[in-house]
């Protein structure tokens, strides 16, 4: 049963597209600050030799570096000023999100409104440059004591390096992280999701080109490209039937009267999506889990004690391996009910409940009504949190087996399809709001016609 407004999003004349111009406005920038974000992905960082860092990269590129070179769109392979993208923001918002949970003050700070919220945003901004700082030293820590065959992958180690590295990869960051907020603010759609869809989707025809010619020289079957296919279609296919699934609660409300009327009775549903947590489950575990061995992929295979560790802990997080997949899934899941709870209120939907005399037929409003959606939000939350850990792990196992490209794995096809699929709704809106404005101009006009008419 589709709801209301996807009936008049199906019933749009696209026509109305070309006459609205603060649309159009919205998709032009979007698309211009995506063109800028790309080009800033093919900028090197100064002082890296590209030859020898090339191969450092091919040696790594299977790993946990394969990944987070998907996210950052390129940038990683090239070294480029993008290279951290936007991924020390998402790691600082989910600090914040779990500090905001246990700190008295910064809960004060959230219940205050909008004047909090953007208190909360400039702590999460500072946290942000702390965290870029960190990775971005270990990076210049990491690529100084990397050699290869051809030499050298700095040209002129030193503090010059390391501080000019810092400057440079944290001032890639911040700027992604405005140029996110002013696509939400001034385009279509999440910005900073956006960002990560475009640097996965960059990456896709290069993946298809490769996939052809590994079946062209014998390094894959021919016969496993259409099961991959096949693969893709169904992970999109379940991907748009699970985040389109809700489990409606049905309300009452009783009987009212207004003045001099009785109102009748009414009914109402409240939609609680299967998977309310959407796309941000796999991208901040995939976040966690780039931060603490960005700089020790650098350091794989070199030599001396006190690398020992970092090679450790890379082999153990490789693509594939069981501790990263069950690091993985359990970072999946407890963000799926963790932001599950920051975005959804029981409490809070009771008491709105009870403020407008509505009920769940069979419950007591208040307490007993809070708690029966909680007990079903948590109930349909933990389908939702294992759906996310199959899409994203179980294309994976099957894919490090193949020794597929990263880029049809089930973390990138679900953050594609989700991306895709909220733009699409947000464009839809706007045409709505558009048809809204001139059916109400419209009628406003033509009330002023009658009016007129009657006054001569």
């Amino acid at each position: 049963m589709v709801s209301a407004a996807e009936q008049l999003a199906a019933n749009i004349n696209f026509s109305a597209f070309a006459k609205a111009e603060d649309l159009k406005k919205r998709i032009w920038f979007t698309l211009g600050a995506l063109l800028v974000y790309r080009l800033g992905t093919f900028i090197p960082l100064p002082g890296i030799d590209p030859v020898a860092f090339a191969e450092t990269f091919n040696r790594n590129a299977t790993g946990i570096l394969g990944m987070f070179n998907t996210f950052s769109g390129g940038a990683v392979e090239r070294m480029a000023i993008f290279a951290l993208n936007i991924m020390p923001y998402i790691s600082a918002s989910i600090i914040m999100q779990l500090m905001s949970a246990t700190s008295p003050k910064l809960m004060a700070l959230k219940k205050e409104g909008e004047a909090g919220r953007k208190q909360i945003n400039q702590y999460t901004r500072y946290l942000t440059v702390v965290l870029a700082a960190l990775q971005a030293y270990g990076i210049a820590i990491g690529l100084e004591g990397t050699t290869t065959q051809v030499g050298s992958v700095v040209i002129d180690p030193g503090w010059f390096f390391r501080i000019s590295t810092v400057i440079t990869l944290v001032g890639g960051t911040m700027f992604l992280m405005w140029l996110g907020e002013q696509i939400t603010q001034r385009g279509v759609g999440n910005g900073i999701s956006l960002i990560i869809f475009a640097g996965i989707i960059s990456g896709m025809p290069g993946a298809i080109v490769g996939l052809f010619e590994m079946v062209s020289t014998g390094a894959l079957s021919s016969l496993i490209v259409p099961a991959l296919i096949a693969l893709m279609l169904f992970v999109v296919a379940a991907i748009v039937f699970i985040e389109r699934a809700q489990r409606r609660l049905l309300i009452q409300y009783p009987k009212r009267q207004v003045g001099n009327r009785m109102t009748q009775g009414d009914s109402s549903h409240l939609p609680l999506k299967l998977n309310t947590a959407g796309v941000i489950p796999p991208i901040f575990a995939s976040s966690l889990l780039l931060l603490p061995i960005t700089a020790a992929q650098f350091s794989v295979g070199q030599q001396g004690e006190g690398y020992e560790w970092l090679n450790i802990i890379v082999a153990a997080l490789g693509r594939g391996q069981p501790l990263y997949l069950a690091v993985f899934v359990g970072l999946i899941v407890f963000f799926a009910f963790f932001y599950t709870a920051v975005v959804f209120n029981p409490e809070d939907t009771a008491d709105n409940l009870r403020k407008y005399g509505g009920f769940v037929p069979g419950i007591r409003p208040g307490k007993r009504t809070a708690e029966y959606i909680d007990f079903v939000l948590t109930r349909i939350t933990a389908v939702g949190a294992i759906y996310l850990a199959a899409v994203c792990v179980l294309p994976e196992i099957l894919i490090t087996q193949a020794s597929l490209p990263f880029y049809f794995g089930g973390t990138s096809l679900l953050i594609a399809v989700s991306v895709t699929m909220d733009t699409v709704a947000q464009v839809h809106s706007h045409l709505m709001a558009h048809q809204y404005e001139g059916l109400i101009k419209k009628s406003k006009l033509g009330g002023s016609k009658k009016g007129g008419g009657r006054r001569r």
